[in-house]
């Protein structure tokens, strides 16, 4: 019997160790074109400060990170860099402290699958921001999408989960449909699970605003509590993969890479994907032209359009909004009772929703434009309802005369009146940059200078 079971043993297959991600992108350096495109997502250099540009904002976003600090996005090559300086993430001393937690880091660098599969998930996910920050340096690159051979592949498993959900499975999916599944590893709304802090993805409802508003509802979870209004808040991050999916491109199978990184022919003939990830109309003739009759200054005045109309429903939605949270602050000031403000909150907790995940979905005017001026009408109906409870509610507590509003003309004015000691966050994270992370840089395992 002893002979009968060793036999067997022998014959059973070995198992065969996971691969670890390579999160060095120049190890890919053979792909000698698709590198070279990638290096190029470097060239996007410009910091736009997205609250100096429309300080309300700052309003919105009040007793939340992003009222301190939000840019808009850049390229790929920065996403260390930028999440390093925002003063969202704090200015940890050690590994311990620090706001945020490890979840930060998730859609940020090819070091995360990396970590996935050497510590396991949960341990990834346990503690703080700045735990791992020496472990976490290489910006988003050819590991978050691609196996060590160069395959495409997803490489978190959150975005496995969470894509099964709505019926993607990877082995069955369509090439098409893996294209954007790579992309949708990041470019999705997610949230942090309690009390273990983890990424999931909401949609065990569906992916339409409603279906995961229900969801955040019947959990009772909020990013925050308002500063101003107290309403128990939702944070949208950017749903480009639920905008999109239901707009022409996406009923059409158009994939985000047919788009964004399309294959590209070069000086010599040579046909690859451009990972220079951009806008489409910069490679016109690789992307539109493929589908579109129409000429590049044709569609370009067509998404102009929707872009002027889609930021004239978001810039109303806003205005109602800034007032709603200051006449319920007004509200509780004047003795308003948390039964009487509950209704209110609710609808403020809706529309800012609403409207957040319609303008976090970047270039939804091109995406979907039709589902986010529909979003922003809802946002603009939520927020009429808000404000017709607050009227009611300031009117039974005394108040009659309209609530005014402080001068938020600018970003300085609109943090001063929220709360925020800007001077001491800067000086706080000025110390961070200059002593944890050279350290953090110093001690990045596999370091070779």
């Amino acid at each position: 019997m002893k002979l009968i079971a060793a036999l067997i043993c022998l014959a059973a297959p070995l198992a065969t160790a996971k691969e670890v991600t390579e999160a060095d992108s120049s190890k890919f350096a053979k792909f000698s074109k698709q590198y070279a495109s990638w290096q190029q997502t470097e060239q996007s250099r410009e910091i736009v400060d997205a609250l100096a540009e429309d300080p309300r904002l700052v309003v919105l976003w009040a007793g939340y990170g992003f009222a301190k600090d939000y840019n808009k996005a850049r390229g790929h090559h920065y996403t260390i860099t930028d999440l390093r300086n925002t003063l969202r993430t704090g200015a940890p001393t050690g590994k311990e402290d620090g706001p945020m937690p490890m979840a930060c880091w998730s859609c940020k660098s090819p070091d995360v699958p990396r970590l996935i599969d050497t510590l396991g998930e949960k341990e990834y996910f346990h503690g703080k921001w700045a735990k791992r920050g020496d472990q976490i340096t290489n910006e988003i690159g050819c590991g978050n999408c691609h196996t060590n051979k160069g395959k495409l592949r997803l490489s978190v498993p959150f975005a496995e989960r969470g894509l099964a959900t709505v019926g993607l499975e990877w082995q069955s999916a369509s090439k098409s449909d893996k294209q954007t599944m790579v992309c949708a590893q990041c470019h999705v709304e997610y949230y942090f699970t309690k009390p273990d802090v983890m990424v999931k993805f909401p949609w065990d409802n569906g992916t339409s605003v409603e279906a995961m508003e229900a969801y955040y509802d019947a959990l009772e979870f909020k990013d925050w509590t308002h500063g101003l209004s107290k309403a128990p808040m939702l944070k949208a991050q950017h749903p480009g993969f639920e905008t999109a999916r239901t707009g022409p491109h996406g009923r059409n199978n158009v994939s985000c890479t047919d788009c964004h990184m399309p294959r590209v022919t070069n000086a010599e003939g040579k046909k690859f994907t451009d990972h220079n990830v951009g806008n489409p109309f910069d490679r016109f003739e690789f992307t539109c032209a493929r589908c579109h009759e129409q000429g590049k200054e044709a569609l370009q005045e067509v998404v102009a359009n929707y872009k002027k109309m889609v930021t004239d429903l978001k810039i109303q939605a806003e205005d109602q909004l800034v007032k709603a949270h200051f006449e319920a602050r007004a509200a509780w000031d004047a003795g308003a009772t948390e039964a009487q403000m509950k209704g209110a909150l609710t609808a403020i907790r809706h529309a800012q929703w609403r409207w957040d995940y319609a303008i976090a979905s970047h270039g939804v005017h091109a995406h979907n434009p039709a589902e986010a001026m529909r979003v922003l009408g809802t946002s603009l109906e939520r927020s009429a309802e808000a404000r017709a409870m607050l009227a009611r509610i300031l009117a039974a507590n005394g108040v009659t005369a309209e609530v005014q509003l402080p001068d938020i003309s600018t970003k300085a004015k609109a943090q001063a009146v929220v709360g925020l000691d800007m001077d001491k966050l800067r000086a706080d994270k000025a110390a961070f940059k200059e002593t944890l992370v050279p350290q953090w840089d110093r001690d990045y395992p596999g370091k070779t200078d």
